[in-house]
């Protein structure tokens, strides 16, 4: 797979703060992947998902020091307006996307096509695919200040699925949903890994992403502590040394193997668990 998007030995320091938020950041991200970015609060996953999106520094400023690169480009040498469509952004709080000056959801949804100038019949064609694909063409007439968190997240997605981005980075997007919202969040996220889409999401529910991401990138202190696939980022012992957190099922794991009951292999989701544990018993029987 190809590299598409690259930290090299970055650092960056919002304005007026004299501490680093992130410090030598260094990984490769290959296209089609879907990665999880895992760590205690204020351990730099906010900070790393806005240098991709080029937030930090051209919106917040600030001090930066070694390159971001986004398919052969440095971050700060892109348009903003050609980044957006490289790389779209779904914010933690939805309601801060929402631009507000738009009387319904159909209009929200196309904002990003109107500032790209797309033709007005292309539009209308996107935008309904767009709202299929994250089920909101029951919602298409209404003001997007008047949905819930779950819909107005997922018009969120919407906004950026219709710009056609080959890289999606999602910052905590079910922090104020509840289970069946966070449901259906992830289920468009399953939904842009079958499309081949490159996705980036920082989430704080761990066991989700052990279930549904290929790599975890654990970061504490605004720095990378692991990176690699989810089976064995998760199973690594450091994550518990920097106090990030580990899905309950490989804690589990961790119990077993101290209480001298090792399991085979190291499960990630609760159907592994399940599948070993009744190995486990008909061993026994």
């Amino acid at each position: 797979m190809s590299v598409c998007i690259e930290f090299k030995d970055v650092s960056y320091a919002y304005p007026l703060t004299k501490k680093a938020a992130v410090k030598h950041l260094n990984c490769k991200l290959e296209s089609g992947k879907c990665y999880g970015v895992v760590g205690p609060n204020a351990g730099g996953k906010t900070t790393f998902c806005n240098l991709m999106r080029g937030l930090c520094p051209n919106f917040y400023h600030g001090t930066i020091k070694g390159d971001v690169i986004v398919n052969g480009k440095k971050v700060v040498e892109w348009d903003d307006c050609q980044l957006s469509v490289q790389i779209g952004y779904v914010f933690q709080d939805p309601f801060a996307q929402v631009s507000g000056i738009k009387d319904t959801v159909f209009e929200e949804i196309g904002i990003g096509l109107e500032n790209l100038a797309v033709p007005r019949e292309d539009m209308f064609d996107r935008i309904m695919a767009a709202a299929r694909e994250v089920s909101v063409e029951s919602l298409i007439q209404k003001h997007p200040l008047a949905l819930s968190g779950g819909q107005c997240q997922r018009v969120a997605f919407a906004s950026v699925l219709v710009l056609n981005s080959d890289i999606i980075v999602i910052d905590e997007p079910t922090s104020q949903l509840d289970p069946e919202g966070t449901e259906d969040v992830f289920k468009i996220i399953q939904k842009l890994k079958e499309q081949g889409k490159t996705v980036i999401i920082s989430e704080h529910k761990i066991d989700l992403l052990a279930q549904y991401c290929d790599e975890i990138i654990a970061m504490s202190e605004g720095k990378i502590i692991a990176k690699g696939p989810t089976r064995e980022v998760l199973s690594n012992p450091v994550l518990a040394e920097y106090g990030v957190a580990v899905p309950q099922v490989i804690d589990l794991f961790m119990k077993m193997q101290a209480a001298g009951k090792p399991m085979k292999t190291v499960p990630i989701n609760l159907e592994e668990t399940i599948g070993q544990l009744c190995a486990r018993r008909e061993e026994m029987a």
